[in-house]
């Protein structure tokens, strides 16, 4: 992961470990390289809907979609 985003192993620990945020440059990058493993809300999961609005618009969707879900299993 670190030599794919041309940084060093200790600074992807530092975020990996929360000492250190992820910079908002990076998070893309990380998502891609992960392959999707790794969210952008994992990245920054105080403040990712203020920097990505439209994914707070999406978010919300699949939430109200898994909670009808579960509440069509539960009447079932």
């Amino acid at each position: 992961m670190a030599s794919k985003l041309g940084v060093s192993v200790p600074t992807v620990h530092e975020w990996k470990s929360g000492k250190r945020s992820v910079p908002v440059l990076r998070c893309v990058s990380i998502v891609n390289v992960s392959n999707g493993a790794v969210s952008l809300q994992e990245l920054r999961p105080n403040d990712w809907q203020m920097i990505w609005p439209e994914l707070a618009t999406a978010h919300e969707s699949t939430e109200q979609a898994a909670t009808q879900h579960v509440a069509i299993q539960a009447a079932a």
